[in-house]
């Protein structure tokens, strides 16, 4: 199977954190490197916790973290405490902090750092070659900033650009707003940006996410592989450190989701499911459509406007005047939760957690 390269943009964040996991684990892809955004927690917090996955886990040492933008474009800074914990992972038990030395030499403390977006760009120049070279499919499970910086400042870098996939959005939905998600509500200026950027997009919305829910039986299947699962029995004990850390990670997400949402069978996997898609995209249906986000309405900021009935004359570009989207429509579940545990089973072999 040929390797997709792929760069990781991301604000941890419980799903970011699964998302991370896959990029290190799952078949078929290598990741290039990390870079953090404000978001679901300040910038410091999910700078830090990309890193503290990234030990545990099990990267390769030469992945190191990138710091990216701590606001956004124009709009005031939002997190969300009440979904994420003021850290951005409440609740996680096993967990090394920020100040371990082992999650420090994850940050890039080789004299000056680049930024997220210089070192994006370092990574696309590296590995495109100037088209000798293997293009990058660069991914977003955050605030679009650190992406609509980078297209900006690196426009002739493009051409090294397989496609954007993002996790953002939804098709008259909303989580954070009556309309509009929370990634891009965090900064609609930033994702309308990459909208019109000529690159083939890829959106995976609220509608899809949504279905990816983590049962009682797939956590069952998380904490014990290989044992039977009893409907309403009580959670098995952790195989291992590592199985116990990311139950504790998920269960503070369902709390929340319950809490907030009213999920009562389990959290959705939002962010997981960008790097799925990269790995396995025949698990997924999807459609082209335009997209563009709404910026000024006053109480649809940030919704994102999926043209399902070509109401506007296209053409055949990603860019500004063009069909610029693909958006996801569905996926086959089980399929996708069968991935995410094989890819905890390669973790839990390697994670320093286990030792």
């Amino acid at each position: 199977m040929a390797q997709r390269r792929i760069w990781l943009d991301c604000d941890p964040g419980h799903d970011d954190a699964t998302a991370i996991l896959l990029a290190v684990h799952v078949p078929g892809v290598k990741l290039l490197g990390i870079s953090t955004v404000h978001g679901n927690a300040s910038a410091e917090n999910t700078n830090n916790n990309a890193a503290r996955c990234l030990y545990a886990f099990a990267a390769p040492e030469d992945i190191k973290i990138h710091p990216g933008a701590t606001k956004p474009l124009i709009r005031p800074t939002r997190h969300d405490p009440e979904i994420h914990g003021i850290d951005g992972l409440g609740g996680v038990e096993g967990l090394p902090p920020g100040t371990y030395g082992d999650v420090q030499e994850r940050l890039d403390h080789t004299g000056r750092p680049p930024k997220a977006i210089d070192a994006i760009a370092r990574a696309i120049e590296d590995t495109w070659k100037d088209g000798s070279g293997d293009k990058v499919t660069v991914i977003s499970s955050g605030p679009m900033t650190n992406i609509a910086l980078f297209v900006s400042v690196y426009p002739e870098l493009l051409d090294g650009i397989e496609e954007f996939v993002f996790m953002g959005g939804g098709v008259g939905i909303g989580n954070r707003s009556s309309s509009a998600e929370f990634n891009i509500l965090c900064d609609p200026e930033a994702a309308q940006i990459v909208l019109d950027v000529p690159v083939k997009k890829i959106m995976i919305p609220l509608n899809v996410t949504h279905t990816a829910i983590v049962t009682q039986e797939t956590l069952h299947r998380l904490l014990s592989p290989g044992t039977s699962y009893s409907p309403g029995s009580a959670p098995a004990k952790a195989s291992t450190k590592l199985r116990h850390m990311l139950w504790t990670l998920i269960w503070y997400f369902a709390e929340s989701y319950k809490s907030t949402f009213g999920f009562m069978h389990g959290p959705p996997l939002h962010d997981a499911l960008t790097i799925a898609y990269v790995s396995s995209p025949e698990m997924f249906k999807c459609k082209r459509y335009r997209v563009d986000v709404e910026l000024s309405g006053t109480h649809t900021a940030g919704e994102t406007v999926v043209d399902i009935w070509s109401y506007r004359d296209c053409n055949d570009s990603w860019g500004r005047d063009g069909k610029n989207c693909i958006v996801v429509e569905s996926l086959d579940v089980a399929s996708f939760f069968q991935l995410f545990l094989e890819c905890v089973s390669r973790c839990d072999a390697v994670s320093p957690l286990n030792r």
